[in-house]
């Protein structure tokens, strides 16, 4: 039955989901079975409960007659239960009242029952999904209803069924039930947490229980189903390694048989002959509360004087917990008097008890309050004839016997607790960790609407807080929670009360060391003994008293706390951010302004300012700044093999060029006033061949050193991982860096060399005599390539790049600026002095 409900429902799920506009006949169904029972209170964010606290039998659907509006005149509460109702809502009103957690939102919950069935279990699941009070698969008929998370269910086979559904749509479902290794072993979901430990802990921790007792001969009850079976092959096969005896095997009727009264007689006998064997006075009990009621009526309901006592050393798994019905009201507990249990970890819970004391059972809200009230004190809130008791709403909690109610958050409800707040912390440094918020005008987070349930999986993974009673929770790579169980002694009273009293405390010479920090041995002292010692930095530890820390991957870097690794982001100058945008829309209006005084100087090539110092030169000269300026465009983006080829090689080239036609103008200058001498033997060097020798021959030494580079050792793409902490740089890498400083050297070398001329020449007689022009472009020239060097080494990635965009840019800039723009002054604003006869005054 199971297995066929799953796979339709499976096939259903599969459909792509609508909304209710598309369809609104759809969502306008009335449901034929209406959720009497729920618990509903409003928030921006919703986490859904899956309890179980009704025990209600239902027919079998024939499909002849119209189902049933509800499944059973009045369901029978089992009391204890509704602990797991109120424990989600204290936390979920700590929450709300903490501005350190989720300042600018509200979480809300929407509680559901599972009626122990898995029916039930899986339409609850689907209301949750989809709507309060109907359910149509795939259609969202309830807007505004923002299900982040899911909490149950109680025992393994309620997990499996709402997982089977969450798993679907990646909801996290966060449960407080131990899976039992049958279940454990076949589950493969991805979507499911659980805030208990791993049950292999609970084994373990029988072994080393019943080693410390000495207890080596022992008879076992379980539940008569595949959890039990695999629970005795597991422990059979630690018994035989630790020198334990299993005397007998006996199985508890499964909740389906209780009602067939034949066989639950013949049962109960067969058991008291087993359990009454003299010689074995251990037996260890897997079955949970609910199931735990049959070896209760074996205990107590044998006739009085017939057989001896049933005198047993009870050890129980962390399954059980002292529950009843309200049917069972009656039955005794002392039964169980002295009885060890393991039992999920709790500490006292601050205000969980005050909390419980304000609860009123005519709360509308609360769907389960008033039949739980009715049930747990036998009373009724209906107008009583006198043969019925009244409730009042007056009574006290606190007078409830012990396995119906208790005030102090029990372990399984401490769980819940703990998911409640597992979820908020995830919530909260899921929004934590956005750079980018949209808001309101007032100031509230609007963003959460867009909250996807599948991106909180990351976080819930990597969570670890302290909860309210100094306890840490977090989770390991299945999904569970770190830690241990407790180990409960039960003593019990005739009024139906009970103490739990811890026992086996650790015995540890020093308290655990936690993830992001590593033992460190004390000199003198045990192995046992060790102090705690932080991660070095750099280094991370993701457990429980390691030994070392560990690097992360190179392409993760620790977090703040050192105890898990995070993704390193790429680092690369690219288009996509203000520093690169900028650069290069300089760089592209450094090449329109050249552009523009190119066209100038051939507009106007036949005045004399054009002519007057070698017009080729000028524009040789005013073309290699424009290339180095487009070049610069090369090293914005992300690295390619061509572009890391290109980058650094046309740089030096162009470079060198235009240094070229700066120093071959300064020599003709000076040519050229030698020339003028009477008698003069320059005249014959005067012309276009030397102006053209000289910047060949000074650019063809670059050129050559750039093929020399790319011939032995060329620039490569390449991911460097170590140079930033949290980053990873996108580079070219220069692959011969000696290669890269004899280009720098050799433009600066040529640098050098125009200015000392220029500076020599900078007083020959002209009237438009470049010298003086060159003289203060060089001067900047070699100002910013002298601090590109100790810059470019002293910073790392994108800003290193920028650097040297920045030095091109700048020292090109000089260039322009300096040596054409007092003649484009002239050219353009004052033209009267671009003119033969102004040439020949200033000479005179």
């Amino acid at each position: 039955m199971g297995f066929s409900l799953s796979r339709q429902l499976l096939v259903l799920l599969l459909l792509p989901q609508t909304d209710c506009k598309m369809n609104p006949v759809v969502c306008n169904v009335d449901d034929p079975l209406q959720m009497r029972y729920q618990y509903y209170q409003p928030g921006d964010l919703i986490i859904g409960g899956i309890t179980s606290q009704f025990l209600s039998i239902s027919d079998l659907i024939s499909f002849t007659e119209h189902p049933k509006t509800k499944l059973a005149d009045e369901p029978v509460v089992v009391p204890k239960n509704y602990q797991h109702v109120q424990s989600l809502a204290f936390a979920i009103k700590e929450i709300n009242g903490n501005s350190k957690i989720l300042p600018n939102l509200t979480l809300g919950f929407h509680i559901y029952d599972s009626y122990f069935d898995a029916r039930m279990t899986y339409r609850n699941t689907l209301n949750l999904l989809f709507s309060q009070n109907r359910t149509v698969l795939n259609y969202n008929c309830k807007i505004g209803k923002n299900l982040i998370a899911v909490i149950g269910g109680l025992d393994s086979e309620t997990s499996f069924h709402m997982a089977m559904t969450l798993n679907i749509y990646k909801i996290p479902q966060i449960t407080n039930c131990l899976f039992a290794p049958a279940v454990s072993d076949t589950m493969q979901l991805s979507s499911l947490y659980r805030v208990v430990p791993n049950e292999a802990h609970q084994y373990t921790g029988i072994v080393r229980l019943l080693q410390y007792f000495q207890w080596q001969w022992v008879g076992i009850v379980i539940m008569n189903n595949d959890k039990g079976e695999k629970f005795v092959q597991t422990l059979a096969h630690l018994f035989s390694q630790s020198g334990i005896c299993i005397a007998f095997t006996e199985r508890i009727p499964s909740q389906g048989h209780i009602l067939d009264l034949v066989d639950l007689i013949d049962t109960f006998l067969n058991m008291t002959i087993v359990l009454r064997k003299a010689n074995v006075n251990v037996s260890l009990v897997s079955a949970d509360s609910h199931s735990m009621l049959c070896l209760q009526f074996v205990l107590t309901l044998i006739e009085p004087g017939a057989t001896k006592p049933i005198q047993k050393v009870w050890v129980m798994t962390a399954h059980w917990d002292f529950s009843s019905e309200t049917f069972h009201r009656d039955l005794d507990i002392q039964v169980f008097h002295g009885a060890i249990s393991f039992a999920m970890h709790a500490n006292e819970v601050q205000g969980f008890k005050a909390f419980l004391q304000t609860l009123n059972p005519s709360s509308v809200e609360d769907g389960f309050i008033r039949v739980f009230w009715e049930q747990a004190f036998n009373c009724l809130f209906t107008d009583s004839d006198g043969s019925e008791k009244s409730c009042t709403g007056q009574e006290m909690l606190e007078t409830l016997p012990g396995p119906f109610f208790e005030m102090s958050m029990t372990g399984q409800s401490c769980s819940i607790y703990n998911a409640v707040y597992a979820v908020a912390h995830a919530l909260h440094a899921k929004y934590s960790s956005r750079t980018k918020r949209q808001t309101k005008t007032d100031g509230s987070i609007l963003d959460h609407m867009k909250m996807q349930q599948f991106q909180l999986h990351s976080f819930l993974r990597s969570i670890s807080f302290n909860n309210t009673s100094g306890d840490q929770v977090s989770f390991d790579e299945n999904g569970e929670l770190i830690g241990g169980f407790d180990v409960i002694n039960w003593v019990t009273f005739p009024n139906q009360s009970f103490l739990r009293v811890k026992v086996v405390p650790l015995s540890l010479c020093n308290a655990h060391c936690d993830p992001g920090y590593s033992k460190k041995r004390k000199e003198g002292e045990p192995f046992c003994c060790y102090d705690c010692a932080t991660c070095p930095e750099g280094m991370v530890s993701d457990e429980q008293d390691v030994d070392d820390c560990f690097k992360c991957p190179e392409d993760s870097y620790p977090n703040n706390d050192q105890t898990g690794c995070l993704p390193k982001q790429i680092n690369v100058l690219s288009y996509d951010e203000l520093l690169g945008i900028s650069l290069a829309v300089l760089a592209l209006c450094l090449s329109l302004t050249t552009a523009a005084v190119l066209g100038i100087f051939i507009r106007h090539r036949n005045t004399p300012i054009v002519k007057a110092n070698n017009r080729e030169l000028t524009y040789c000269l005013l073309i290699s700044l424009l290339f180095c300026f487009l070049c610069s465009l090369l090293f914005i983006g992300q690295p390619q093999a061509l572009t890391c080829l290109l980058q650094q090689t046309v740089f030096g080239v162009i470079f060198a060029v235009a240094v070229s036609c700066v120093l071959a103008k300064t020599i003709i200058v000076i040519l050229a006033f030698m020339a003028t001498k009477p008698g003069s033997k320059m005249r014959k060097w005067v012309g276009k061949r030397i102006a053209v020798s000289i910047v060949l021959s000074f650019s063809s030494i670059q050129a050559i050193i750039c093929m020399i580079w790319l011939c032995t050792d060329p620039p490569f793409p390449n991911f460097d991982t170590h140079s930033l902490a949290k980053e990873i740089i996108m580079e070219c890498r220069e692959g011969s860096t000696n290669m890269f400083y004899y280009i720098l050297g050799y433009m600066g070398f040529l640098a050098l060399v125009s200015f000392l001329v220029a500076f020599l020449a900078r007083t020959l007689p002209d009237s438009f005599n470049e010298a003086k022009f060159i003289t203060f472009s060089m001067l900047m020239f070699c100002s910013v390539w002298v601090s590109f060097v100790p810059t470019y080494l002293s910073t790392k990635g994108k800003y290193m790049v920028a650097v040297e965009i920045f030095s091109i840019l700048a020292s090109g800039a000089g260039l322009l600026g300096c040596i054409f723009s007092p003649k484009c002054y002239i050219i353009i604003l004052r033209p009267k002095l671009n003119s033969k006869e102004q040439l020949i005054r200033r000479k005179i």
